[in-house]
């Protein structure tokens, strides 16, 4: 159920084909909006795709139904499957009951696609055993890599709020559990920040305790819920509880490493954490940390043209990730911003604009709302993000940056952030 477009569904239904379960796809999505997954498919000729809408006897009739971590667990179709003694379950889910090996977790609001990269990237490089990358992150595979997993192998897993709310319900959780931050998201889906906290605190509460093999608990200092969860936890037995915070990072490891901002530092403060959990010392470290690149859709240098440093932040869908990447830079900014309403508060955001951009370009659903949270800075409304970015070139002068960092989801405009930061990257080329 939810074939999507990030990869999930397309893993779990060649998992279940692969395994000789008869495979229905049921979307609510067209089947020209999900053109690209529907090819990753077409080794399996006998998969039926009921796209468009969902089919109440599809729910009734069949033995096992894998739902989209997006589909909330109350929907309606869930509901029928579970009246029918129907089994549901997830593609995490799955993956918790078979995985062989020790899985590291890592969630938050903020930060955790390139935290998850961080400590994939140092334990690859200090241990002798397979390290996976897999989870919340992209396009990795989940469930058709398990049979390639061995017992000694380490799996370093992005979990969204949605996936740890999935996990709960078979009460599960990773045996290295890291939070990165806690800031406001998904309010269209939890209704009020608590409830987002609460799906995010299933991964601690959930871990298995044994004093003899320590669930591992890591919050970050900084964070004013996580350090309250540090003291709620630290006191269970079979639990070992570690804090992690940039001042943890010395000045060798970071002039060693090569991402911007603070919040990066934030971030591999975290991996770091993890790292030092499984042995690995500060030499390795910071031999590591040169070859670590940005992912994409982070803070991703796209060009710099004519004096002008033009960064693909399309991951940046809250507004909270969105004044991280503006607290990055010194340099003049000249921001894009604006998307899909998921109805979060811009007030901060807006004042944050205000102190460090000379301009804010802004688009789509919320750019009236994010306007109106905004003074004392240049402020122009458009109608696609070409006009943003031919605007954003004008207006730009060598040493300023541009700096596309949305606050927002794209689904107003585009299929996804991917989507969005790759038609970005593509115009700021056009533009040179």
């Amino acid at each position: 159920m939810g074939l999507g477009r990030f990869g999930g569904g397309v893993d779990a239904a060649k998992f279940a084909a692969s395994a000789g379960a008869k495979v229905i796809i049921t979307d609510l999505a067209p089947a020209e909006k999900l053109q690209d997954s529907i090819k990753k498919l077409k080794e399996f000729p006998d998969i039926e795709y009921h796209l468009g809408s969902h089919d109440k006897s599809d729910f009734e009739k069949a033995d096992i139904i894998i739902a989209n971590p997006s589909v909330p667990g109350d929907n309606k179709f869930l509901e029928i499957a579970r009246q029918h003694n129907k089994f549901v379950t997830s593609q995490i889910n799955i993956f918790f009951e078979l995985c062989p090996a020790q899985t590291i977790g890592i969630t938050g609001a903020n930060g955790k696609s390139t935290t998850a990269a961080l400590t994939a990237h140092l334990l690859k490089n200090a241990r002798d055993e397979k390290v996976w990358l897999s989870g919340n992150i992209g396009n990795e595979p989940l469930l058709t890599i398990l049979e390639q997993i061995s017992p000694d192998d380490l799996v370093v897993l992005e979990l969204s709020s949605f996936q740890v709310e999935q996990l709960a319900e078979i009460q599960k959780a990773p045996d290295v559990a890291l939070l990165t931050n806690l800031t406001p998201n998904h309010l269209d889906r939890y209704g009020t920040f608590a409830n987002y906290c609460a799906a995010k605190e299933n991964i601690f509460k959930f871990q298995e305790l044994d004093e003899n093999c320590l669930a591992v608990s890591i919050f970050n200092a900084e964070d004013k819920i996580a350090a309250e969860w540090f003291e709620k936890y630290k006191i269970d037995a079979g639990r070992s509880c570690i804090k992690f915070s940039t001042d943890d990072i010395s000045e060798e490891i970071r002039e060693s490493f090569p991402l911007p901002g603070r919040a990066n530092l934030s971030n591999l403060a975290a991996a770091i954490a993890v790292a030092r959990h499984f042995g690995i010392d500060d030499g390795q470290i910071k031999n590591a940390l040169p070859e670590f690149k940005a992912l994409p859709h982070r803070l991703e240098l796209v060009a710099q043209v004519n004096g002008v440093s033009w960064y693909n932040d399309s991951k940046a869908t809250t507004p909270q990730s969105a004044i991280t990447a503006l607290e990055a830079f010194d340099q003049p900014i000249i921001i894009i911003a604006g998307g899909y309403d998921k109805n979060l508060p811009f007030d901060e955001f807006g004042q944050k604009i205000a102190e460090k951009a000379k301009a804010a370009i802004l688009l789509g659903q919320t750019a009236k709302k994010i306007a109106s949270a905004v003074h004392n800075t240049k402020i122009e409304l458009v109608n696609s993000l070409p006009e943003a970015v031919n605007l954003a070139g004008q207006l730009a002068e060598p040493g300023d940056v541009v700096l596309l960092s949305p606050a927002c989801a794209s689904y107003d405009m585009f299929d996804n952030f991917e989507q969005r930061g790759r038609e970005f990257i593509k115009l700021v080329r056009e533009e040179k």
